[in-house]
C-alpha cells in the first residue's frame, strides 16, 4: 500500500498550530513558521504495507494529523482517524484497525467502498477519455442524463459537481422561469420558501436556504427574500405561496442533517397543489435521501408526490463529486445557452462512474433489498435500544436512520468509533445519524446496533460530567 509519510525534523503538537504561522516551499520542502519556531516537512512516497510497519503506523499518523493542522484551513473538527484504505462496509486506519462503516462518506458510498464494477468504470474511462469540458459531446454524460430522465419524473438534466451546486442551480432556473413565464410581469415572483431543520448546502444562495443560524450568521448578507416556515405546517406554507411572491419550495422530503424527519404525504400534497395554483415551482431536495436510500430510488416515490426540480449529489458517483438537477420540460424550456455553466460538471469519468452506480441501485431486486434492510435495523434498534432512558424516537425510512437522544450524542460517536463503530451525527447534535453504504448486510448490521448497546452507558457518564 502506499501513502504519503510526512518526515518532521521537529515535534509540535496540533494545538500549537492553531496560532499565527506562515508557510513557503524552499528546495521542494515545506518551511512553516510558527511563533518563530521553524518546521520543516518532506513529502516522500511510502510504499510499506501497514503489516510491515504496524510499529510506525501511530508515528505516521500523528504526522498526518500535525501536517492537517499546518496546512489545511480549519473548517473541519475531525476525529483522530486517519483511514486509508476501505472493502465493502469496512473502513482500515494507518494502524491496520478496522471499523465497521455506518456513514458511507456521509450517505455517499453507496455501493461500499471499492466496489470492482466501480473500479472497473473508473480506470477503464480514466485510461481513455477524464475531461474536456461542456464545449463538447461526451457520451457517458449523453448515457447519464438518458438514464436518469427514463427512470424519474424529469425531461432534462443539469450537472454540476456538488450537492450546494445543484440547489445554485434550482435557484438560478427557479427565477428564470418566473420572468420567463411572466414577460409583462414588472416584478415577477423572486423570493423562496425553506423549512426548519433544513439544509440545502453552504454556497450563498443555498445557505441562505439552509435553516441552522449558525450556519448563516457569520456570512451575512446571504440572499434575501428566504423565508422559513415550520416543517409539515400546511396552512402556513399554503397561505405564504398563495400570495403571490414565492419563485419556489425547497423541501427535502426527508430531512438527514436536520435531524432524519419524514414529510408526510399530506404535506408534500399540498405544497404540489399550492405550486400547481400560483405558478410558483416545486423542488425536492433528494441531495442525502435520494437514489435507494430510503428503498425507493426516489424518496419522493414513497408519498406519490412529484416536483417541478429536484437536486441530486452525494450517491451518484459512488464517491466522486457530482451533483444533478433534474427538471421537467416546462421549466428547461426557459433556460439559454450562457445562462449557468460549470468546468468540471458532467465530465466523462464522473459519469461513466454513475452509470454503474445508476445501474446497479435502480434495480427492484437491489431496491427491495435495502427496504429489507432497513425494516430490519430498525426493528433491532429499538428492541435492543428503546429500552435506555436517554433513547427516545427511532426514526427513517430504509437506510437512513436517526436515534433521538436526550443528551449530545458525541460521546456515544466517540465511543462507538473507538470500538471499531463509525456513525455520525445530526440534529441539535442528540440524533445519531446511521447512514450505510446500501450494500450492507445484516450480519453487519447486528453488529452496528450490539456495539451501540455496548456503547450507550457513556451517556451516563457524560450526564454525570
Amino acid at each position: 500500500m502506499s501513502s504519503i509519510h510526512l518526515l518532521l525534523n521537529t515535534s509540535i503538537s496540533p494545538a500549537a498550530y492553531n496560532t499565527r504561522r506562515s508557510m513557503k516551499v524552499e528546495n521542494g520542502k515545506f518551511s512553516v513558521t510558527s511563533n518563530g519556531r521553524r518546521v520543516v516537512a518532506r513529502a516522500t512516497v511510502d510504499v510499506r504495507s501497514p503489516e510491515s510497519s504496524a510499529s510506525a503506523g501511530k508515528l505516521r499518523s500523528a504526522e498526518v494529523m500535525e501536517a492537517e493542522a499546518r496546512v489545511l484551513v480549519g473548517t473541519y473538527a475531525r476525529a483522530p482517524v486517519v483511514l486509508s484504505s476501505g472493502k465493502g462496509c469496512k473502513l482500515y486506519d494507518l494502524e491496520g484497525r478496522e471499523y465497521l462503516d455506518m456513514t458511507a462518506g456521509i450517505a455517499v458510498n453507496a455501493l461500499g467502498h471499492g466496489d470492482p464494477d466501480w473500479v472497473r468504470a473508473v480506470t477503464e474511462q480514466a485510461s481513455v477519455l477524464t475531461h474536456v469540458s461542456n464545449l463538447y459531446y461526451s457520451i457517458p454524460q449523453v448515457e447519464l442524463a438518458k438514464r436518469l430522465t427514463a427512470c424519474s419524473f424529469a425531461d432534462r438534466v443539469f450537472f454540476c459537481n456538488s450537492g450546494t451546486e445543484a440547489n445554485e442551480a434550482a435557484i438560478k432556473f427557479a427565477r428564470k422561469l418566473q420572468r420567463f413565464s411572466r414577460p409583462d410581469v414588472k416584478q415577477p415572483p423572486t423570493e423562496f420558501i425553506s423549512f426548519s431543520n433544513s439544509f440545502h448546502g453552504r454556497t450563498m444562495g443555498a445557505l441562505a436556504l439552509t435553516s441552522k443560524e449558525q450556519y448563516r450568521t457569520p456570512f451575512e448578507p446571504v440572499m434575501p427574500g428566504v423565508t422559513f416556515l415550520e416543517y409539515g405546517n400546511i396552512q402556513a406554507a399554503q397561505e405564504l405561496i398563495q400570495s403571490g411572491k414565492i419563485a419556489a419550495v425547497f423541501v427535502e422530503p426527508i430531512q438527514g442533517e436536520g435531524g432524519i424527519y419524514s414529510a408526510t404525504k399530506e404535506f408534500l400534497q399540498s405544497l404540489r397543489s399550492a405550486c400547481d395554483d400560483t405558478g410558483s415551482l416545486l423542488v425536492f431536495d433528494e441531495v442525502q435521501c435520494g437514489l435507494g436510500r430510503t428503498g425507493y430510488l426516489w424518496a419522493h416515490e414513497a408519498y406519490g408526490v412529484f416536483p417541478d426540480m429536484m437536486t441530486l449529489a452525494k450517491p451518484l458517483a459512488g464517491g466522486l463529486p457530482i451533483g444533478a438537477v433534474l427538471l421537467t420540460e416546462r421549466v428547461a424550456a426557459s433556460i439559454s445557452y450562457g445562462d449557468h455553466g460549470s468546468t468540471f460538471a458532467g465530465g466523462a469519468l464522473v459519469c461513466n462512474a454513475a452509470n454503474t452506480v445508476l445501474d446497479k441501485i435502480s434495480q427492484p431486486e437491489f431496491l427491495a433489498s435495502v427496504s429489507g434492510k432497513g425494516k430490519y435495523f430498525k426493528e433491532m434498534l429499538m428492541q435492543k435500544l428503546g429500552g435506555n432512558p436517554h433513547v427516545g424516537e427511532v426514526r427513517g425510512m430504509g437506510l437512513i436512520i436517526g436515534i433521538e437522544l436526550d443528551v449530545p450524542a458525541s460521546p456515544l460517536v466517540d465511543a462507538c468509533r473507538n470500538s471499531g463503530l463509525l456513525i455520525l451525527t445530526a440534529g441539535k447534535g442528540n440524533v445519531v445519524r446511521l447512514v450505510p453504504p446500501l450494500v450492507v448486510s445484516e450480519q453487519e448490521l447486528g453488529r452496528a446496533a450490539e456495539i451501540l448497546l455496548e456503547c450507550l452507558p457513556v451517556l451516563d457518564k457524560s450526564m454525570s460530567n
